[in-house]
Formats: structure tokens, sequence, C-alpha cells
């Protein structure tokens, strides 16, 4: 086994024992800004979230999706933490993307898009709701990125949408923030998503759940997420 194969075989071997449910690497060259240093490559991986109680979501957030959401961002930092680490003992930089961290309030973003890494590494693809879409998961999955320089092969990008012609996310949707642009690589999130316009309604009808910043309405209407709660 060569050098590559056997650090792959340890990121496996870490991301199987967390119970990661998806996992792959990406090509991020050129895409990755300065400021974060010269990373040609991310692991991307995805949590699987409870499928009844995304499902029970429909009508807006609940308690036990808040607590559901915190643990499994406490869980990604958790994991790409020990991510970074075992490849930075293998002799190579990473770096792993805070969770969900608003490092940029004004325009709404954090310091990498996870969503970018994900579909670069053939997770899944931006549905029309704005979020990661796999095919096995649906929208019901949270992200976590570790940029690194380990040698590790990037698996193939997912390149298109898989939407269709749905917009069940796009009527649920309260506060009309969803935009209808059907996705492909290096569109403008602003021809999916207002992103001031979600927030906004968020902060004003949510606050009780972690302090505005999440609904989950649209992931839960998306029928790639109905047919994992079938499965279950």
């Amino acid at each position: 086994m060569d050098t590559k194969q056997a650090l792959r075989g340890q990121v496996d071997r870490l991301l199987g024992q967390e119970g990661v449910a998806a996992w792959g690497v990406a090509d991020l060259r050129g895409l990755v800004p300065a400021k974060l240093g010269d990373f040609p490559r991310a692991v991307s991986l995805a949590l699987a979230m409870e499928p009844q109680v995304m499902a029970s979501i429909r009508q807006g957030p609940n308690q036990t999706y808040t607590e559901l959401y915190e643990t499994t961002n406490h869980r990604l930092d958790r994991i790409c933490g020990d991510l970074q680490g075992l490849l930075t003992k293998a002799g190579h930089r990473a770096w792993a993307v805070p969770s969900s961290v608003r490092s940029d309030p004004v325009n709404i973003r954090g310091d990498f898009p996870h969503k970018t890494a994900a579909t670069r590494s053939g997770l899944g693809w931006v549905g029309k709701n704005c979020q990661l879409i796999n095919r096995r998961l649906g929208p019901w999955l949270r992200l976590g990125t570790v940029l690194t320089d380990a040698p590790l092969t990037p698996d193939p990008p997912v390149e298109k949408s898989y939407c269709g012609t749905c917009t069940e996310c796009i009527s649920a949707c309260p506060a009309g923030a969803l935009e209808g642009g059907t996705w492909r690589p290096g569109l403008e999130r602003e021809k999916i998503l207002e992103p001031a316009a979600c927030d906004a309604y968020k902060k004003t009808h949510y606050m009780q759940f972690h302090d505005g910043h999440i609904c989950g309405i649209c992931s839960s209407a998306c029928p790639w997420g109905q047919k994992t709660l079938r499965r279950a």
C-alpha cells in the first residue's frame, strides 16, 4: 500500500469510528482565500440528522431540533479537530473550518463555505433551499470541512443539480427568501437565497431557538429528506 492509500485508510477509519455518514476529498485549487493559507484540498464530511426530528420542524423549529443542531455542531468540531490532528501528525498542514461561525456577519458568511468543499468532494449538490443535498441523506445533514495539503486523491465532484422542477422548499419558506435559482458550480448564492431576508425572519420569529440562527422548514419540506424518513 502506498503512502496516499495508507493515509486515506487512516482517515476512513477515524471517520468511520466517529459515525460519519459520508465523506470525500475535494480539489480546491484556486478556491481557498489566501488569508486562510495555501490549502489545495479539503476533507468534507457529513453527519446525519435524525429523520424524525427533521420531519417535526415542517411548521418551524422546536427545542428538540435546537438541541440536535447544537450537539451535532459540537460533534463536527470535535471530529474535524481530531482529523486535523491526524493530518498534522502525519506531517501535513490542516485546518478545521468551524462548523457554524459567522466570521462575516454583514454578508452572513463563514471563513470558507462547507458546501463548496462538499460539492467538490462529491457529497452532493446545492438544492433550491441553498443547502447541500446528498442522495442518501437528503438535506438532513450537517457538514464539516478540514482544509489540508495532504496528498489525498480528490473524489469526482458533483457539478449539476438534481432538484429538477421541484419547488417544495420554495413554497414552504415562510420568509419568501428562496429565489428559485438552479445551482451549478460558481453560481452566486444570491441567485438561490436572499440571506438577509432569511436571517431577518429567523431573528424575528425564532430567537428562542439558537438565538434566531435556525429554522429548517425548507429542509423539512425537501422530498429528498422525506425519502430518508421513509427508509428510517
